[in-house]
């Protein structure tokens, strides 16, 4: 896993390798085994290694035999092996043992069709020196992250914001209104929008070149469902439980042997870590390393089900205990590595993992991410499936109570809470059939945040709609497909890009330079993911239904059995406590949210006042996701638009290609 980075002169002076240099010291955490540069006289590549296959000769930037195709690579390709022998067959020469050169040789081959043979996680610049062309693409579902800013005829990229920021102290830094109202709405941006002014994040998928004749943009993926009973899984249950054991398998052996590291693996407490986990060992055959994040307080904690899994591994197991004070103090470095907004603390004590993951000598872990979105886990998905048959009957008195499966404490107290079912979850029933559905209730939650925007924001976002941009940009058969397949799309194309894969993933595991692998988003698992009958993955009411049916005997009963627990971390308790470090009240003073301009500052203090008397009791939803989006917001402004952030020293360059001296 690297950073990568680069600036492409369309006009005027080439990119100096200082800039370069400092682009690729922002990145340090993202790779800090080795530093390289590139540039000709129209255009710069920037590398930081994080050494993990070919760790001796697998430096970037690589070219091809003669120097005229040249590359900078975050990821990995998996499949590299076998796309190696493919290309050594059609005569192609490698130099080295690494997947980077096979990307190289591969688009020499087939050019962007490429990208359709790559089973991995990437982010890949690719500069054809002959024709003045740049290719950028980024992997199916935005595992790995890479943003773009056009100016004064240069175009930076890079893995993160920083980094583009870190080429020139004179590039223009505001805060995106639309973005942020993405943020407050979807709980991220959705690419290709990002929360910077004229900041691009490429889209998930994408493939955007420049080249003489201007820039040209198109998706390579973008996930599909079937249409009726077309293009569909065809066997049986137990049929796809065997396909899909056995992709698992592949997919897991892959991410478990192709490093010339170690690799870890993290235990949730849940079955989707479980299972990866069960499959790590069996790939690898022996002991090796796993990994658990634990809460003091119970509300959130998972231990039991933790140590279940680790005796039943035989693991070598390492663990964490996180508290609200912890996650208060980490926050600030949180939103450094983010570089977005958001509304959960979810991604503080995910840090402090791979903290302990980096220091236990791991640079790579397996995890269980993407199990829920492929096959239909989170609840959003069996509230849609209960709501729409609510819808059907909108007068009836006992079909709302099927939400007690899901929330018993629904029945707690039947008038109040039938009430709060109606009011919340009942909400929008005659728009059943129409696009966004399922996810109303989640965006509708989010938005209501907005109360705290200042007149300016409001004023700036005034008759826009991120709802229906984000409804408007739907694939074409989007309307053929089931409503569950529907839904997914949605979950896949929002909520796993931008928080579960970035703000809570990628850059948690690469602030301390540990390398992410995820087997249930390899593409051959997601291509038969997709192509499942809704009942495989959503029995009735049973979530992830077939992956259940594949662990068993690979899980103790008792995991396999539990109820799903979504992880959370403490939220607003964290912050509002009367030992809260100062940082807190810093970036909530008058004179701080003024300066930001989103948030009305006595709407803020009135929050915070609030929170701060509840004296040890429960927050309220609402109220935890506004201090959490109010300060993280506050910090991303301080520490990206006022620069204050410390500074990187320039790294000790490891390759240096400079083509014009």
């Amino acid at each position: 896993m690297c950073g990568v980075a680069g600036i492409l002169s369309l006009r005027g002076a080439p990119p100096n390798c200082e800039q370069l240099a400092a682009m690729a010291a922002s990145l340090s955490h993202r790779g800090p085994d080795e530093f390289g540069v590139y540039r000709d006289a129209s255009v710069g590549l920037a590398h930081a290694r994080l050494s993990i296959i070919d760790i001796s000769a697998g430096k970037q930037p690589l070219c091809n035999e003669d120097a005229s195709l040249w590359v900078v690579f975050n990821g990995e390709i998996f499949n590299y092996v076998e796309l190696r022998e493919e290309l050594l067959a059609l005569g192609h020469v490698f130099r080295t043992q690494s997947d980077t050169e096979v990307i190289v040789h591969a688009f020499e081959t087939w050019g962007e069709d490429a990208f359709n043979r790559f089973n991995g996680q990437f982010a890949i610049a690719l500069w054809q020196s002959e024709s003045r062309t740049l290719t950028l693409v980024r992997d199916r579902v935005g595992v790995r992250p890479l943003f773009l800013l056009e100016h004064e005829g240069r175009v930076y990229f890079a893995s993160e914001v920083k980094a583009i920021f870190a080429a020139d102290a004179s590039l223009p830094r505001a805060l995106d209104p639309v973005g942020i109202d993405e943020t407050f709405t979807f709980w991220s941006s959705v690419a290709p929008r990002s929360v910077f002014s004229g900041v691009v994040e490429l889209p998930p998928g994408c493939v955007r070149v420049y080249s003489s004749g201007g820039m040209k943009e198109h998706l390579f993926w973008e996930p599909s469902y079937p249409v009726g009973e077309r293009g569909g899984f065809s066997g049986s249950i137990e049929e796809a439980e065997t396909a899909l054991l056995e992709a698992l398998q592949r997919a897991t052996n892959l991410r478990m042997l192709r490093a010339d590291v170690p690799v870890g693996s993290y235990l949730s407490g849940g079955l989707d870590s479980s299972l990866v986990a069960a499959l790590g060992l069996r790939a690898k055959g022996e002991r090796f390393r796993t990994f658990s994040l634990r809460f003091e307080d119970t509300e959130y904690d998972e231990t039991s089900f933790q140590r279940q899994m680790q005796s039943f591994l035989g693991s070598d197991h390492a663990e964490i205990v996180v508290s609200q004070r912890e996650i208060a103090e980490v926050f600030p470095q949180v939103i450094e590595h983010t570089e977005r907004p958001i509304l959960r603390t979810g991604p503080a004590p995910m840090f402090l993992l791979s903290r302990l993951v980096r220091s236990a000598g791991i640079k790579v872990v397996l995890t269980g991410e993407g199990a829920d979105e492929m096959f239909a886990g989170y609840d959003i998905f069996r509230e849609a499936k209960i709501r729409r048959f609510w819808a059907r009957d909108p007068t009836s008195r006992t079909r709302p109570r099927l939400l007690e499966r899901l929330y018993p404490y629904l029945a707690r107290s039947p008038v109040a809470q039938q009430a709060m079912a109606r009011k919340f979850f009942g909400r929008g029933l005659a728009g059943a059939h129409l696009p966004g559905f399922s996810h109303q209730p989640r965006w509708q939650s989010a938005a209501a945040l907005k109360r705290l925007f200042s007149e300016r924001q409001q004023q700036l976002t005034h008759g826009i709609s991120v709802v229906d941009g984000l409804l408007g940009r739907l694939p074409h058969d989007f309307s053929s497909w089931s409503p569950l397949a529907q839904d997914q799309y949605l979950e896949v194309r929002t909520l796993l890009p931008g928080y579960i894969l970035s703000s809570q993933g990628d850059r948690m595991l690469m602030a301390n330079s540990v390398e992410g692998r995820f087997p249930f988003l390899d593409a051959e698992v997601m291509r038969l993911a997709q192509s499942l009958p809704d009942s495989y993955k959503l029995k009735a009411l049973d979530e992830k239904h077939i992956v259940k049916r594949v662990s068993r005997g690979l899980v103790p009963e008792a995991i396999l059995a539990r109820k799903k627990q979504p992880y959370r971390a403490p939220d607003a308790a964290c912050f509002v406590a009367a030992d809260a470090p100062q940082w807190v009240r810093d970036v909530t003073s008058a004179e701080s949210l003024t300066a930001a301009g989103v948030f009305n500052p006595k709407a803020v203090g009135q929050l915070l006042d609030k929170c701060r008397s509840r004296d040890g009791l429960q927050f309220s939803n609402a109220d935890n996701m506004a201090v959490v989006g109010v300060l993280s917001t506050q910090l991303l402004y301080r520490q990206f638009i006022q620069n204050q952030r410390p500074t990187r020293s320039i790294p000790e360059l490891t390759t240096l290609v400079d083509r014009l001296h």
